[in-house]
């Protein structure tokens, strides 16, 4: 069977950097994020610890595949989709704490 997976956006409190990530597990996922696992890594440099938006797919293969169509993206573009999923850039992380 195969594993789901989700894309996500994070960005910092001024929203002005942006980051797009995959995973199997959203929620572990943006812990990590939060809790700077990873100090050396872009999102903990830039403090980007803030979900902006996400999309969860059944299968991993296609989240990655959004993934690389997101990235491949302009920002204005992503700037669009997240303002359509989360018109006032809210951190979405309580609405995945129960996943």
């Amino acid at each position: 069977m195969e594993k789901g997976g989700a894309v996500y956006i994070l960005t910092n409190k001024n929203n002005t950097t942006l980051y797009i990530g995959v995973t199997s597990n959203l929620l572990g996922r943006i812990i990590e994020h939060k809790e700077k696992l990873y100090p050396k890594s872009f999102t903990a440099r830039y403090n980007l610890n803030k979900l902006v938006y996400f999309e969860t797919f059944y299968d991993i293969e296609e989240a990655i595949a959004r993934e690389k169509q997101l990235k491949g993206g302009s920002r204005k573009k992503k700037v669009h989709l997240i303002r359509q999923f989360n018109p006032e850039w809210k951190d979405l992380f309580s609405t995945i704490e129960n996943w």
